[in-house]
């Protein structure tokens, strides 16, 4: 928790530097780049730097956990804290990062609120910098710790490479030498490792799409603006060797007998689908709703396999959306208010960020707990920031 001396002062300043958080991190990644260019190589991502996106994300999450100790006293944000440990924990950050973190963030907040900055602020915002870094550094350690193996980056095969849908393809990996490899849970994603056409290494993380376990099977939309699909649809090959990580990502199926929603708009099928494969390979007795939406049928990544998982499962039902409808699917974009929920759901939600918005807020007018709904974003959060 903050000191009795920092509490008043960050109370105090939490509005002007939470005004300003969004013009201070653009400076601190510009400081943070100039001296340590490798970062941008194997790390952090060139594409959400030049959208803003991590800028965002960042700046949220600080301003948050500042809030939070603010008006929750005696706690931590546990659900922001474990989103963003298994997010660096599948990128490999390391506890000196957090010191050169430390450096450039407070020389960037120095130069922004110079008419205003006095020891006495700095120091308190010190505080919160550090008990939200050592607290995802003890939450990273223990992440590590349980991995079956003690390596950030292993190499697997490509043992196959198969379409799936219009613009999507299926990734299935197999181990390409003899490390540990750890059981992945329904609902988890792996960080892929790929070199660019001018030498550049990006990092991306795709949900495993297949079984959970040991196997890894990934399934990605080309986005023929960005740097890594591009290349693995269109250079990667069969036989050829990428770099993963271990997996990570704590949006995973909870244990119980209460219904399961699995709601997806798009590639957000992902998770999704690994999530019901799950429940298929155990037989569960535990009624499922599967809900998708999709522009058009082709489009539909996993649809053989989501389709025959229904049908494994006796309480299993599938709801579908087309913004080009065929028959046995509902018309234009998915609403709540058109599905007879079942009581005491547990909600798993992933696709595009206003898709999550609108059924998550329809959700919760349904009378689904907060508590309840589990969501997944691709690329960084800038909702759970904000």
């Amino acid at each position: 928790m903050l000191s009795d001396k920092s509490f008043p002062v960050i109370e105090a300043t939490l509005p002007l530097v939470g005004s300003r958080i969004g013009d201070i991190t653009p400076k601190f990644y510009a400081r943070l780049f100039a001296a340590h260019p490798e970062l941008l190589d194997g790390l952090f991502s060139r594409s959400n730097q030049r959208s803003g996106d991590q800028q965002q994300a960042l700046a949220g999450s600080i301003a948050a956990f500042a809030s939070h100790l603010v008006n929750n006293p005696g706690t931590l944000p546990e659900t922001v804290l474990s989103r963003i440990a298994h997010r660096h924990a599948s990128l490999g950050i390391t506890e000196p990062q957090y010191q050169v973190v430390y450096e450039h963030l407070f020389a960037a907040i120095a130069e922004d609120l110079a008419e205003v900055i006095t020891p006495e602020i700095a120091e308190a915002w010190t505080e919160v910098y550090w008990l939200m870094a050592d607290a995802l550094i003890k939450l990273e350690k223990g992440l590590y710790a349980a991995q079956a193996n003690g390596k950030m980056w292993t190499p697997w095969r490509v043992a196959a490479k198969t379409p799936a849908g219009i613009g999507s393809m299926t990734f299935t990996l197999a181990p390409a030498d003899d490390t540990p490899v750890t059981e992945a849970l329904p609902g988890q994603y792996v960080s892929v490792k790929v070199t660019l056409p001018d030498g550049l290494r990006q990092v991306r993380q795709y949900s495993l799409s297949g079984d959970a376990g040991t196997r890894r099977s990934f399934t990605t939309k080309i986005d023929d603006g960005g740097e890594v699909s591009p290349v693995l649809h269109n250079t990667v090959q069969v036989g050829d060797i990428l770099e993963i990580s271990n997996p990570y990502g704590e949006i995973v199926l909870k244990e119980g007998n209460n219904p399961v929603i699995l709601a997806s708009a798009g590639i957000g099928c992902t998770p999704t689908a690994s999530i019901l494969r799950s429940l298929a390979e155990t037989g569960t007795d535990r009624q499922v709703l599967v809900l998708h939406a999709e522009s058009t049928l082709d489009s539909w990544a996993l649809r053989s396999q989501m389709t025959d998982d229904v049908e494994r499962l006796d309480g299993a039902e599938l709801q579908l959306w087309l913004e080009e409808p065929q028959s046995g699917s509902k018309a234009g974009f998915m609403s709540l208010r058109e599905v007879d929920l079942p009581a005491d759901a547990s909600l798993y939600l992933c696709g595009p960020l206003p898709f999550m918005k609108h059924i998550r807020n329809e959700a919760i007018n349904a009378g689904i707990p907060a508590t309840k709904i589990h969501y997944e974003v691709f690329g960084p959060d800038i909702w759970l920031a904000n």
